[in-house]
């Protein structure tokens, strides 16, 4: 069952690189799906394949043992190596849920701080006085757009009515929380850390061809981005929170090249692009997979070592 268990542990490595494929050659509302659901179900993986560890070695501990009402312990071979198994993924399960727990509260932390400058306002838009130009959705109920009145001088007003339906799109697709969800999928597995800039790349082209469908100008929405990009750039000093999406992130250069229709690389394309989407897939699967059967080998042998039990 060990071999087995390797799998869902081993599996998520391969998701950055196979996402940094896909971002760039399917459509950015395909992708987020696509790269949300992967991380998703990769971090779920790992977590479950953890904790299949822990349990064949802490049956040769007598009050495990007793709990489960087995006679013989589930695990194989020598008590020394099921014990090293046992701890090793027991202290490796046991870091894995102190960062996700750090990470789900310093989340919620830097929402109420942020939530806190926007109180007083009962609009959409709250317009901060500070002279650094910046702009971001932030989510609540109802969600606010922030921007400063550095930004409102740094661009034009058609600009600014580009900025504002980049934001609208990250609050109705509710961005924030599809990034939440792969923020947390990598602190359950640091291989899922490389998915995270590939999802913020999708994210923020999403964005673009919404707010490009809503102004109707292609050339205006990407001199609007460029222009709020090189404006953040010459005044990095910001307050934004960390979970905050904004239209300045990201590969910006990328995304401008995009909306022109001149790509600056080559898209992936035909029989590669199908091949990722598969090898992706074929990821998640088979990761699901090997959890589900080493789930169901070891409530086998739990039936056996009871049936033990009884016969005794």
């Amino acid at each position: 069952m060990t071999w087995l268990l390797s799998l869902p542990l081993l599996l998520p490595f391969l998701a950055g690189p196979l996402c940094r494929v896909l971002v760039t050659s399917l459509p950015s509302r395909q992708a987020v799906r696509l790269l949300v659901g992967s991380a998703a179900g990769l971090a779920a993986g790992s977590i479950a394949a953890l904790a299949l560890l822990v349990v064949p070695g802490a049956t040769h501990l007598p009050p495990v043992a007793a709990l489960g009402h087995l006679l013989t312990p589930l695990a194989s071979g020598s008590p020394g190596t099921a014990a090293v198994i046992t701890v090793a993924a027991t202290s490796l399960l046991a870091a894995r849920g102190a960062l996700l727990l750090h990470g789900a509260y310093r989340w919620w932390k830097q929402l109420r701080r942020a939530r806190l400058l926007a109180a007083g306002s009962r609009s959409e838009l709250v317009v901060l006085e500070e002279e650094h130009p910046d702009a971001y959705a932030l989510p609540g109920r109802p969600g606010r757009i922030v921007i400063t009145s550095g930004m409102l001088r740094a661009l034009s007003a058609a600009e600014c009515e580009v900025l504002l339906a980049h934001e609208r799109a990250h609050l109705r697709g509710r961005h924030h929380l599809l990034a939440a969800i792969v923020e947390l999928a990598a602190h359950c597995h640091p291989g899922l850390r490389a998915v995270r800039e590939p999802l913020r790349y999708a994210l923020e082209r999403s964005a673009d061809e919404s707010a490009a469908q809503a102004v109707g100008d292609r050339r205006l929405t990407a001199r609007a981005i460029g222009r709020a990009a090189l404006a953040v750039h010459a005044s990095p000093d910001r307050n934004r929170p960390g979970f905050a999406l904004a239209a300045t992130t990201g590969p910006v250069p990328l995304r401008v090249a995009a909306l022109l229709g001149q790509p600056a690389r080559a898209r992936v394309c035909g029989a590669p692009r199908r091949l990722a989407v598969v090898a992706l897939l074929t990821c998640l699967a088979v990761s699901a997979g090997a959890s589900l059967r080493a789930a169901d080998s070891l409530h086998a042998r739990i039936e056996i070592a009871q049936g033990e039990t009884g016969e005794e």
